[in-house]
């Protein structure tokens, strides 16, 4: 007769037994990983106390490992110096460690001890180790950290640790210069207040208008902001007040301008600030290829083998409509033939209709205005006979191909 165990004869047994010996196995290996396991993240050694050193060991102290520092401005730099004591009875090596992508340990001078890279204090001496830090990115929160290795068996790696908030450099007040609707006649002012979060109060270098070719309408000065102003910006440490004025006589349509500010808090920072708005007078533009948003005429690419055409129709309204009689001063590119019809009432009279025919002939050369940096937009400029408005530039996009 052959006699079964009756707890391995049994299935469901034999599967709890499995499972409770191999998690309290589990349990065993894990707890031997982690007090095997390399230090990673604190400063002291986890698990057991270690053993006494057998001789003169080096021991590490530290007053503080982590510095807040408040707020730095994107791009400037800081710096900070942590104390490391030896408390013990041998020297203490230190070398440095790894590091996060901002952060850099100096002070391993040659002078005590040391080389760029490595130091010994002697028992009973303390160092300082200078932690430098640089504000990146857009703005938020900040965490770096910098390591040092050292030889005290209990405290093999010290994380020094900065942590803070980084801020743009500046902030304007409003962000653009947003002019009401204008007409050619009419002047404005704006102001816009320009925060600053450097090391430094801002230093004024320049003021410039980006368009060159507008700058002439406009004048910009500037002045330091009052310490009240500043005091109840969140964080600023200086500013100014930028004072802008518009000038008569913009060309019409939208206004693309900017202005640049360049400025050290030490280091320099440039500024840019647009201006934004349109002029609008007398005069409208519509027509097919007519790009309002962009105040263009919009040929896009022609064979210059079978030419192109387009319309436009310019409308004139107010006291002058009558006396207005366009004639074309200047076209680029040279191939484009503009003929200015006879204007017309719409209506019950209060406005007219006066058609622009643009013409690129057949046989035409290649030439190259998309409006792009590399390849400006051209142009149709007319007189008008309008007092206020006496002259008028159409922008036309268009490439000719061969």
């Amino acid at each position: 007769m052959r006699l079964s165990n009756p707890w391995i004869a049994n299935p469901w047994i034999a599967a709890m037994l499995s499972g409770f010996f191999g998690a309290v196995a589990g349990v065993g290996i894990a707890n031997l990983a982690a007090i095997a396991a390399p230090w990673r993240s604190g400063d002291y050694l986890p698990g057991r106390p270690a053993a006494a050193p057998a001789g003169p060991a080096a021991v590490a102290e530290t007053p503080e490992t982590s510095f807040s520092f408040g707020t730095i401005a994107v791009g400037a730099s800081g710096s900070h110096s942590f104390v490391i004591k030896n408390a013990g009875d041998a020297p203490l090596e230190l070398t440095k460690g790894a590091t996060s992508c901002t952060c850099t340990v100096s002070d391993f001078e040659e002078s005590e001890g040391g080389s760029s890279a490595a130091k010994t204090i002697a028992p009973g001496e303390s160092t300082r180790l200078e932690v430098k830090w640089r504000g990146k990115g857009d703005g938020g929160p900040y965490r770096q950290s910098a390591s040092v290795l050292t030889s005290d068996p209990r405290r093999r790696q010290i994380a020094f640790v900065v942590e803070g908030t980084v801020v743009p450099p500046y902030k304007a007040v409003p962000s653009s210069v947003a002019l009401p609707k204008l007409t050619p006649d009419m002047s404005h002012e704006a102001a816009v207040r320009v925060f600053t979060y450097g090391a430094e109060p801002p230093a004024i270098d320049s003021l410039a208008l980006a368009d060159e070719k507008t700058a002439g309408f406009y004048a910009i000065s500037s002045t330091p902001l009052a310490a009240d102003e500043i005091a109840a910006e969140k964080a600023a440490t200086g500013g100014f007040k930028i004072d802008v004025q518009v000038r008569p006589g913009l060309p019409l349509g939208s206004v693309r301008q900017g202005i640049k500010a360049t400025f050290r808090m030490p280091d320099e920072v440039v500024a840019e600030i647009p201006i934004e708005g349109v002029v609008a007078g007398d005069f409208a533009l519509a027509g097919a290829g007519w790009n309002s948003a962009r105040e263009s005429l919009m040929l896009g690419t022609v064979s210059g083998r079978t030419g192109s055409r387009a319309t436009l129709f310019l409308t004139v309204k107010g006291p002058y409509r009558d006396a207005v009689r366009p004639s074309v001063r200047e076209v680029v590119p040279a191939c484009l033939q503009v003929a200015v019809d006879e204007a017309k009432p719409v209506g019950g009279g209060g406005v007219v209709r006066i058609p622009l025919t643009v013409t690129i002939p057949p046989g035409t050369a290649a030439v190259d205005h998309a409006g792009t940096l590399l390849a400006p937009a051209g142009r149709i400029v007319l007189d008008t006979g309008h007092p206020d408005t006496p002259t008028l530039e159409i922008k036309v996009c268009v490439t000719v191909l061969p």
